[in-house]
């Protein structure tokens, strides 16, 4: 059976799906993936031995730039390749406006969650069969049970297998400290950006434990926080630029993660990571990391789970999210030690 995976973004909700095709993998021996995804985040497709053909999506730029991009044929050469292959079933795992819009473009059945239970609603309007799933799961079940119903097999509710695990992750070209940990301390939202006091912190708690920390970034704003974060502190080193592959395979080795809620906090939890990721603005309960070794740390704080880019407590704009700033230090290193230590 040849299937058609339509998920573009983000990173987290990518890794998100890794589980149900490892399901599938299990329930239709032979089954085969393709994936349309952002070009971005083409690594995560990569990863797991379902997934054979992978159409990168720069829907992003395409947006931006929509005439230099239907004039140069960029866009043109993604529908080409989207429809050489006639597949056996279309899944849109993302149910928004993009996502609809590439399904319909593909040669397949095209299934999808329905109204009821879409991102978008009117994406439902894509798909030739619609499947409802309750909105109130977890990411990861939700396209689980979406994927048992599309290719009908029985859902097991197990621990997620992400499939990854074996994937030989290129090893950097520079030396790693041992031992050392990673703290993920960007995120795609301010909101969920923990404040960098508390970050030096940790830095010095680590230093206390012998403990080197690593800081990875991906852009220049995540690299000056990096930066800043790391002076003054021997024992913290702030990451060349690394691929996703690359952060993989640090990850990987470490003896442990402190992160925000981003990707690398649900790539950490995939390769069973001992981590433990801050939550504020959005709930654990519907995108919390899941994994053999995660610990998460939600907020006491009256505003939680907004799901606002920027914190907007009493009415006000606050730099720094209240209840962020409500996650303490020395909570999330006691509950980082136990974890790591046992202790």
């Amino acid at each position: 059976m040849r299937v058609l995976f339509i998920k573009l973004t983000s990173m987290g909700d990518l890794i998100h799906a890794l589980p149900a095709m490892t399901d599938a993998m299990r329930a239709i021996p032979g089954i085969e993936f393709d994936w349309a995804i952002d070009k971005a985040f083409a690594e995560v497709a990569q990863w797991h031995p379902a997934v054979k053909t992978i159409f990168p999506s720069s829907h992003r730029k395409w947006r931006k730039r929509l005439f230099s991009s239907i004039k140069n044929g960029e866009i043109k050469q993604f529908i080409k390749s989207l429809r050489q292959e006639k597949y056996d079933l279309v899944i849109d795992g993302q149910t928004s406006f993009k996502s609809a819009v590439i399904t319909l473009l593909s040669r397949g059945v095209r299934c999808g969650l329905d109204k009821q239970s879409a991102r978008e609603w009117f994406a439902a309007y894509a798909y030739q069969k619609g499947f409802f799933v309750d909105k109130k799961l977890h990411a990861i079940t939700r396209l689980r049970l979406l994927f048992s119903e599309v290719l009908n097999y029985q859902y097991q509710a197990d621990q997620p297998d992400y499939g990854i695990a074996s994937y030989p992750f290129p090893a950097v070209n520079f030396p790693l400290p041992k031992p050392y940990v990673v703290f993920v301390h960007n995120a795609t939202w301010e909101s969920k950006l923990w404040p960098e006091s508390y970050w030096h912190q940790l830095i010095q708690l680590a230093a206390d434990e012998q403990l080197t920390v690593l800081l990875p970034w991906g852009n220049t704003s995540e690299q000056a926080r990096a930066i800043r974060l790391a002076q003054g502190h021997a024992n913290a080193q702030v990451l060349p630029f690394c691929s996703l592959s690359e952060q993989a395979y640090i990850l990987k080795n470490a003896a442990g993660a402190i992160c925000c809620d981003t990707g690398l906090s649900h790539l950490a939890a995939a390769l069973d990571v001992k981590s433990v990721t801050i939550y504020g603005p959005t709930s654990t309960a519907l995108i919390g990391t899941t994994g053999q070794f995660q610990l998460h740390q939600e907020p006491d704080f009256a505003c939680v789970r907004c799901y606002k880019y920027h914190c907007r407590y009493e009415k006000n704009y606050h730099p720094e999210s209240k209840c962020m700033l409500a996650n303490l230090p020395e909570q999330i290193w006691r509950k980082f030690l136990r974890i790591i230590k046992g202790v």
